[in-house]
C-alpha cells in the first residue's frame, strides 16, 4: 500500500492512517521512510507526504479496498475531484503476485512504473519484489523510471 496526505499536519495523517491500517487491516510487516514529492498530476497544489506500508492481511482484495475506503473516510477524505488536494490517500499497489481487474479495482496499481514517488519507497524495501505484469523487479522499474520529479526522503526508518 501507499499512504499519501498534502493537506494539514501530513506527517500525522501518514501516522494515523498506518495506525489504523495495522488495527484494521492486518499486520504491518514493513514501512517505509517518509517521503516528499511535488504533487503528480494536478501540479498546482501543496507537495505530498508518501510511505509505503506492506501489510499481511485476511481480507480478499475486495474486502481491503472496502476497508481502505472506510478509513480514509473516517479521517475525513470527500472525493470531489481527481488529483485533488486530499488528507488521506491510501493505494493498493500489489496483492502479493495476484493480478485482480475489476470495475472498483485494479491490482498491480496500473501507474507503479510511472510514478517516482511509488518506486522510491518500495525500492527502498522489496527492490527486488518482480511486478506480476510487467516481469521486472521494482529496482528495474525504477531504473526505467521517466517520472522527473523529485522524490526526497524526510523520515528514514525502514521497519522490518
Amino acid at each position: 500500500m501507499l499512504t499519501g496526505s498534502n493537506i494539514g499536519q501530513r506527517m500525522n495523517h501518514l501516522q494515523q492512517a498506518g495506525e489504523s491500517i495495522s488495527r484494521d487491516i492486518g499486520m504491518v510487516q514493513k514501512i517505509s521512510s517518509i517521503y516528499e514529492t511535488a504533487a503528480w498530476g494536478n501540479t498546482l497544489q501543496a507537495p505530498f507526504l508518501n510511505q509505503a506500508i506492506i501489510v499481511d492481511t485476511e481480507y480478499s482484495a475486495d474486502e481491503l479496498l472496502k476497508k481502505i475506503l472506510q478509513i480514509e473516510s473516517t479521517m475525513g477524505r470527500v472525493r470531489t475531484e481527481r488529483w485533488e488536494p486530499r488528507i488521506i490517500d491510501i493505494d493498493i499497489l500489489f496483492y502479493g503476485n495476484e493480478i485482480v481487474r475489476t470495475d472498483q479495482l485494479t491490482i498491480p496499481h496500473p501507474e507503479i512504473e510511472n510514478r517516482r514517488f511509488v518506486l522510491e519507497p518500495l525500492n527502498e524495501m522489496i527492490p527486488e519484489f518482480i511486478h506480476p505484469i510487467l516481469n521486472k523487479t521494482i529496482k528495474q522499474l525504477l531504473s526505467q523510471c521517466s517520472d522527473t520529479l523529485t522524490v526526497t526522503p524526510l523520515k528514514r526508518h525502514v521497519q522490518k
